[in-house]
């Protein structure tokens, strides 16, 4: 098992502490979100302490300090050359950390969601996909990317998320306001879309717009569905965001 640190505990963190822990790693964080470090270590016995002694204590190093502040946080700390660093700082890039966690050299970089603790999270990896491969598939399987530019567009794709979920409120909202239930509405339109997609086949390219096509055939209120939102210029808008998302990362390098 590994002597395996966190750097910045918050609600990125965690997810990975409890899966890592119940994979039997050594664990550590460190004490700036006080809440989140007191409740995992109530919960799974990890040791809570400053940032050198996780850096002093550990053979992998996760950094999961907001982008902002990272630079201030790393530039006060000693690491040694055998560690092997996993950040999940979006637009904190490769060069940038080698620079602030010199003379670690062994980096990958990914992008996780709160759900890796079940299982299921892809991965994005830019560096040592080893590494990842190795704590945490075969329940979140690793993806490889070729360079920073694929991994930050990795990212924009990442924040579809919540906006998928805002269209999702916003279905089960209007449901509400026709059916009179808030509960069975968020129920029936949650359970619609993850029982759909739990069905999909994973890995093969134009599958979502085959099952698009499935559904939204002539004359069907689906075709009605795609076809409103195609003239709404809703996918127009997406691409948009995507592309100033990506953007903004790129700025950050």
């Amino acid at each position: 098992m590994s002597r395996i640190g966190f750097i910045g505990t918050g609600h990125i963190a965690a997810p990975m502490v409890r899966f890592l822990a119940s994979k039997g790693h050594f664990i550590s964080v460190t004490d700036r979100n006080t809440d989140v470090s007191a409740a995992l270590r109530t919960e799974l016995g990890v040791t809570v302490t400053d940032a050198q002694s996780v850096v002093d204590t550990s053979d992998i190093v996760f950094l999961c300090l907001r982008p902002q502040i990272a630079p201030d946080v790393l530039e006060t700390l000693t690491f040694r050359a055998d560690q092997q660093i996993i950040s999940v700082m979006a637009a904190v890039s490769a060069q940038q950390l080698a620079q602030l966690c010199a003379p670690a050299s062994d980096f990958v970089q990914t992008i996780p969601l709160g759900f890796l603790q079940q299982g299921g999270c892809p991965l994005a990896a830019f560096g040592n996909d080893t590494l990842l491969a190795d704590l945490f598939q075969p329940e979140n399987p690793v993806v490889s990317v070729s360079d920073e530019a694929a991994l930050n567009a990795h990212f924009a794709i990442c924040a579809m998320v919540p906006g998928m979920l805002d269209l999702m409120a916003t279905g089960a909202a209007w449901l509400t306001e026709q059916t009179g239930d808030a509960d069975a509405a968020e129920f029936y339109t949650t359970q619609l879309l993850s029982g759909f997609l739990s069905t999909m086949e994973t890995g093969t390219s134009g599958r979502l717009a085959t099952e698009r096509d499935a559904l939204a055939t002539e004359g069907t209120l689906s075709l009605q569905m795609t076809d409103g939102l195609q003239s709404g210029r809703a996918h127009d808008v997406l691409r948009a965001t995507l592309t100033a998302i990506g953007s903004r990362l790129e700025t950050k390098e």
